[in-house]
């Protein structure tokens, strides 16, 4: 999953106009009539790549959606709908989908899209040239080729109900070589600058060929931060619009700002390496599953706002989401204890927490965890390490014992559950099972909507019935909103849309 979006849990959306003053509520109320009209947002993490081919985190590709778009792009419903490509068809048989590109985009850098940038950007993601896919899910393709300037041809394997949401993926300028510093695409916003440890800037595409998402500001300035209590104080003395906050934070907020709340499609999880004594025992894991109180970890690490979960999928995926699982797992100490006994773990073992730092939440969320399995006699010590190296040695290397993090959500259902196949590169709880990995390949390969469905339900079971972690919460995303900025909008995954933010 190229983008896993390793999370946004404590993403803060901080979005905050210019200011004249930058010190007081009507420095702010004036903004709007400047002639620059600057967006500041906030994010929680440092991006780890500005080159989306080598970017995995949530944050990052959260903003740099705005800069790059592929032939697909999505609405907030989820939907597919045309972007570089305006419009395509799907032959009779499954196989091959061809595309008829738009004859106006331009990347930033003033240069026009043309089919070589495509092809390139395919023999990239294919790794036609250097035998390596950029990302395996790409492996599907049998062959491309340009029917003309305008019109470009995919010819599958094998049938892959998912690989419309493919395309999604960017389409770069071959032969450009600054992706990392000066990143260039096609979106309704152009990068500007990148401050390291604080902040991205992007400025509006005056050329952008897309006049429904033609951006309605000027600019956004991308504040890296962390510090809720430093953002409330931000929000009440007019510097920052619009930010993510804490349910307890509402009270102090509801008379001058719009709340606005919604889940997020995100599998908060307490994840465990299957391949790691003493998890590489199933009773272990599901003694562990046993233990935690979901209700006690919600209502202290989100303030109540959360939805319990069963398997790695969230309810918004209504449709996918397997909903006969919650009695798998109960809270029940004494069964855990006699699953540790089982184990030869009777009197507990010393596990090793390890989190990411910059997200409070999952810290939160690790201190309630650590006095929970204290019940069963597992001393839990918790490690709190930078997003960086985090991503290092948990997500790609899998040096650690367990972890707490969650995921945004994914378009195509595939996504979310190839990641825990036998493997599969970045498998990072190195979960294995035989039946699981049939029931997303068969998935994967169906084109009947229901029979899917039940495919994907039946392989969140198995990871269920094998305790292959704990699934935890998907947390509510609560903003609070200063009456004149509109337009904020709720996707089904980490996604900052500033084309559609404006003032009234």
């Amino acid at each position: 999953m190229k983008k896993i979006i390793a999370m946004t849990l404590a993403v803060v959306i901080c979005v905050a106009t210019f200011l004249t003053g930058c010190g007081s509520e009507e420095n702010n109320k004036t903004n709007t009539n400047t002639e620059k009209k600057v967006v500041r947002t906030c994010i929680a993490s440092e991006p780890d790549n500005l080159d989306p081919w080598k970017s995995a985190a949530g944050d990052t590709q959260a903003i740099m959606m705005n800069v790059f778009e592929g032939l697909v792009s999505f609405n907030e419903k989820g939907e597919y709908i045309p972007c570089i490509a305006e419009n395509w068809n799907v032959s009779d048989d499954g196989l091959t989908y061809t595309f008829n590109l738009r004859d106006d985009v331009y990347f930033h850098n003033g240069n026009k899209l043309t089919m070589d940038d495509v092809i390139y950007s395919y023999d990239t993601y294919t790794g036609k040239e250097s035998g390596k896919p950029l990302l395996s899910k790409f492996e599907v393709i049998d062959s491309y080729e340009s029917v003309d300037d305008l019109t470009f041809k995919i010819t599958l394997k094998e049938k892959s109900s998912p690989f419309l949401g493919f395309n999604t993926e960017p389409i770069l300028p071959k032969g450009y070589t600054e992706q990392e510093t000066t990143p260039i695409g096609t979106g309704p916003f152009k990068f500007a600058e990148y401050v390291p440890g604080q902040k991205v800037v992007f400025e509006k595409n005056e050329n952008y060929y897309n006049d429904d998402k033609r951006a309605k500001i000027d600019g956004v300035e991308i504040f890296i931060m962390t510090d809720y209590s430093a953002i409330v104080s931000a929000l009440k003395s007019g510097q920052l619009d619009l930010a993510m906050i804490k349910a307890d934070n509402i009270e102090t907020l509801k008379d001058k700002f719009d709340i606005i709340s919604s889940p997020q499609n995100m599998v908060q999880i307490l994840g465990l390496n299957n391949k790691v004594e003493p998890f590489d025992d199933e009773r272990v894991r599901k003694a562990i599953n046993y233990a935690i109180d979901k209700d006690e970890i919600i209502k202290g690490a989100f303030d109540g706002y959360g939805t319990k979960i069963y398997s790695n999928f969230s309810p918004v995926l209504s449709g996918y989401y397997n909903d006969k699982l919650d009695n798998i797992y109960t809270y029940d100490i004494e069964k855990a204890k006699e699953l540790l006994k089982a184990a030869g773990y009777e009197n507990g073992f010393d596990m090793k927490l390890t989190v990411p730092g910059n997200y409070v939440q999952h810290v939160d969320t690790a201190q309630i965890v650590a006095q929970q399995l204290k019940k069963i006699g597992i001393n839990v010590e918790i490690e709190t390490i930078e997003w960086a190296a985090w991503l290092d040695r948990v997500y790609k290397k899998a040096d650690y014992q367990s972890t707490i993090i969650a995921f945004g959500g994914k378009l195509n259902v595939n996504d979310i559950l190839i990641r825990y196949t036998t493997g599969f590169k970045k498998n990072f709880i190195n979960f294995s099972d035989k039946e699981y990995d049939r029931y997303v390949m068969e998935a994967a390969r169906e084109t009947d909507v229901a029979k899917q469905q039940e495919l994907y339900k039946e392989a969140q079971k198995v990871m269920t019935e094998k305790a292959a972690s704990v699934y935890i919460c998907d947390p509510d995303l609560t903003i609070a909103s200063v009456k004149n900025l509109k337009g904020y909008t709720f996707y089904p995954l980490i996604y900052h849309d500033f084309s559609k933010l404006y003032f009234e």
